[in-house]
């Protein structure tokens, strides 16, 4: 690297200089496998590999909460994502922190989100449970994702808050644990795959990922609020009368609100916290959200003939597979383009030792957005 190209890299971590004693520093990142050399900082480069991944070009059309609906203004995961990251961005420059970090964490967060949100998820977990092959969480999905289904080199520290983000658990004080090893990174990675409910357990590394893990609730508790009240299921004078005084009775105000009380409770401290009075209303809103959102008619339609559809979809899959040499099948002009993306996507994940074929169909169904879903089903099911 010449003098010019090594004062712009030092000019890329000037910043660091004026971050809090709790900051992870760009110095301390660790990479799971050998890296060149590069003017851009580890979080930073992280950054990079995300947002030119096929899975975050996936995001595009995959339902954050409703599905079947065709109102352009209503958020979907590509702008949730967008939106966690830059809620988090804005409280961790208040507090001095990492945000190249944690931009890294937020944009990734959800790329191993399957078709359908949350009743995808649900769907694919059940499967796994019935064919014992473990379990299926979308957070350990989207490391699964990066780190083996597209083999990028992503920061351990990145990987470990896109593991550790659960949004949906929603806790007082978020703390982390800085003196987790590589070895204790892997041990919960693995056991988010092998043991029933372990995702929620896992602390992030850094306080960075905390940061990420309670702006995804900061990001989608007002939001889906105003989708809903664009579509009809709820008015805005059925929101609670404590979370409306507390912290406001739209999504600007709810923001604001949140974002505030996190910085004032946590500058300057090794961990993140609501107030109290905050923390009661906002817990009392995620609940009214879903008794009236997550729960309603509107946000679970066609939920029925989806698990009916995936569960079919697995088994055809699975059949398909037994009667048919991949590599031999590649190699033909006759496969259609549909097969041809199953056969190599198949063919590229069984040269790994010790994959089983069921989770990679589970991989594969995971990584497709609705369309593509429905797509398949109505060229393969009747």
């Amino acid at each position: 690297m010449n003098d010019i190209l090594k004062k712009a890299k030092k000019n890329m971590l000037l910043k660091e200089k004026y971050l809090s004693k709790y900051a992870f520093k760009s110095k301390d990142g660790t990479w799971l496998k050998e890296d060149a050399e590069d003017i851009r900082p580890i979080f930073y480069r992280d950054i990079d590999r995300i947002i030119h991944s096929s899975g975050y070009a996936r995001y595009i059309d995959k339902t954050q909460v409703y599905s079947f609906i065709q109102n352009d203004h209503i958020t979907r995961r590509v702008l949730h994502v967008q939106l966690v990251s830059k809620i988090a961005r804005t409280i961790g420059r208040s507090l001095k922190l990492n945000e190249d970090l944690i931009e890294a964490i937020a944009l990734g967060h959800d790329i191993g989100h399957t078709p359908f949100g949350h009743k995808g998820e649900s769907l694919l977990n059940s499967i796994c449970e019935k064919e014992k092959i473990g379990y299926f969480c979308h957070n350990a999905q989207s490391v699964r994702i990066l780190e083996d289904i597209e083999g990028l080199n992503i920061s351990m520290q990145t990987l470990d808050g896109i593991l550790a983000h659960n949004g949906e658990i929603l806790k007082n004080k978020y703390e982390h644990n800085i003196t987790k090893s590589k070895a204790e990174f892997e041990r919960d990675l693995y056991n988010a795959f092998h043991e029933k409910d372990y995702s929620r357990k896992i602390i992030p590394i850094t306080i960075e990922g905390s940061v990420v893990r309670l702006s995804d609730v900061i990001a989608y508790i007002g939001r889906d609020i105003e989708d809903a009240i664009t579509l009809g299921i709820v008015e805005r004078d059925e929101i609670p009368e404590y979370p409306r005084k507390i912290i406001g009775d739209n999504n600007s105000k709810i923001v604001d609100t949140l974002i505030k009380d996190v910085i004032i409770n946590s500058f300057v401290k090794p961990y993140l916290s609501f107030s109290k009075d905050v923390f009661e209303a906002l817990m009392e809103l995620k609940d009214w959200n879903y008794e009236k959102i997550y729960n309603s008619e509107k946000a679970n339609v066609n939920y029925d003939k989806i698990e009916k559809l995936c569960i079919r979809l697995y088994y055809f899959y699975l059949e398909k597979l037994s009667e048919v040499n991949v590599k031999e099948e590649l190699k033909k002009n006759t496969i259609t383009s549909s097969e041809r993306i199953l056969y190599h996507f198949v063919n590229k994940m069984m040269e790994r030792p010790d994959e089983n074929i069921k989770r990679v169909i589970i991989d594969y169904i995971a990584g497709q957005t609705d369309k593509f879903f429905l797509n398949e089903c109505e060229l393969y099911l009747e």
